[in-house]
């Protein structure tokens, strides 16, 4: 049985990556794929099943280093975390809300084909999906915060989405809207004058 050549893989994904980000999912052809790549649809089904497939594999990346952060932050025991740290779990200063930016940034084409070209994958309701597993993990540490009468605001689940939503919607524009890394970082001093959390929660600041 002859082994597969899989020195055409990077052209491939490099193509459809490209065709994806200009088109979107849906509208993205996999004839315009495989000409840009310079192989044949044969070879392409022979590693792919299909169009969704290959979109998954372009974006499997970031979608896995995503889910590497969120398990980070669902692992944190917070009922072992000091008063102090809970609070300061809410800071949004410059450093800290720049490095979600590099982080983004490092992610660029993933991100924005995960927010702008997935429809018609599984990843179509990825922000909204996105979101809801981080407020899970998030609340966590408002229920604490709250247990322990550092706040008193009751905030609901519900509106704790409301605001992460508003919140990564913050992140991921510049991003879809073409900003250079420059104006990202100026943008970066509106953000952290727009989200404060102790102020939304009650905490003393």
């Amino acid at each position: 049985m002859s082994v597969p050549d899989r020195s055409i893989d990077p052209r491939i994904l490099e193509s459809a990556r490209e065709e994806f980000l200009d088109k979107g999912f849906e509208k993205a052809s996999l004839k315009t794929i495989c000409e840009k790549a310079g192989v044949t649809t044969g070879a392409l089904y022979k590693r792919f099943a299909g169009k969704e497939e290959l979109f998954c594999e372009v974006v499997s990346k970031t979608a896995q280093e995503l889910e590497k952060v969120a398990v980070e932050k669902g692992e944190v025991d917070v009922k072992t975390l000091t008063d102090e740290e809970l609070i300061r779990a809410w800071d949004m200063d410059e450093n800290y809300m720049l490095w979600w930016f590099h982080y983004i940034n490092e992610r660029r084409d993933g991100f924005v084909l995960l927010l702008c070209c997935a429809n018609g994958t599984r990843y179509a309701n990825f922000q909204h999906e996105w979101v809801e597993r981080l407020t899970e993990y998030t609340y966590v540490y408002y229920e604490e915060a709250y247990r322990r009468g550092l706040t008193k605001k009751v905030v609901r689940k519900s509106e704790m989405h409301i605001m992460l939503t508003a919140f990564w919607t913050t992140l991921y524009e510049p991003f879809i809207h073409g900003f250079s890394w420059e104006e990202v970082e100026n943008f970066n001093q509106y953000v952290c004058g727009l989200f404060n959390w102790y102020k939304v929660l009650g905490f003393e600041e």
